[in-house]
């Protein structure tokens, strides 16, 4: 089963509200309710998100934005900023990207955005 399907918006709203939850089921709520959940519900958990970042990666800043406002970030700033190296961030972002179905890098014709 794909990772969209294992999941539908009212069970990760529960999730989200539930205070005593794992932090990582916690976590693939959010994860999936960002990229499947309806846009008012994506717009509050990118503002979180935002929020979240300059907070507590305050060195992180993005290297682009896409025509709806959505940050992009270089994966060598991220792998820094988590004290982790590219290779083992680019294979992270790999790994999502298999178990999601969908690319999270987007690429240029004369670069990579990440």
């Amino acid at each position: 089963m794909n990772f969209k399907d294992q999941w539908n918006l009212e069970t990760a709203l529960k999730i989200l509200q539930n205070q005593t939850v794992d932090s990582k089921l916690w976590a693939e709520a959010v994860e999936w309710l960002m990229l499947f959940g309806p846009p008012e519900v994506k717009e509050l958990l990118l503002k979180a998100s935002g929020i979240a970042t300059e907070t507590y990666f305050p060195e992180l800043k993005p290297s682009h934005f896409s025509a709806e406002g959505e940050p992009f970030y270089d994966v060598a700033a991220i792998a820094q900023s988590l004290g982790i190296n590219e290779a083992e961030a680019n294979e992270i972002i790999r790994r999502k990207e298999i178990e999601h179905q969908m690319r999270h890098f987007l690429s240029t014709s004369s670069e990579t955005i990440h």
